[in-house]
Parts: structure tokens; C-alpha cells; sequence
């Protein structure tokens, strides 16, 4: 999920460079609602692990 965040976001910076604003626009509003969900999974991945409280087998 944050391979294909940054991937738009490389998008979105080249397209801005060579003025493609509504691409660039919306490469960059895909990248950060990725970000935003890849956060949500992570948090949510971690609090799952430290309440399972188990140790990682040998």
C-alpha cells in the first residue's frame, strides 16, 4: 500500500513538472488518501500485536 502511495506521488510530481495540473491534482489526492489508509492499517496491525502479547515462536 505505500509502494502505490509514493508511486503516485512520483505521478504526481512529474506530472506538476511538466504542467499536467489536473493529473498532478489528482495523482497527489490518491497518494495521500493511500497514506491515510496505509496509516490506519498499520496502527491498527499494531495494537492487534501488542494485545496478543505472544511472542514469536523459536
Amino acid at each position: 500500500m505505500l509502494g502505490w502511495a509514493l508511486t503516485f506521488l512520483v505521478v504526481a510530481l512529474i506530472a506538476g513538472v511538466l504542467g499536467f495540473g489536473g493529473i498532478a491534482a489528482a495523482s497527489a489526492e490518491i497518494a495521500k488518501i493511500l497514506f491515510v489508509v496505509f496509516l490506519v492499517l498499520f496502527l491498527i496491525a499494531t495494537v492487534v500485536h501488542a494485545l496478543r502479547g505472544r511472542t514469536p515462536p523459536a
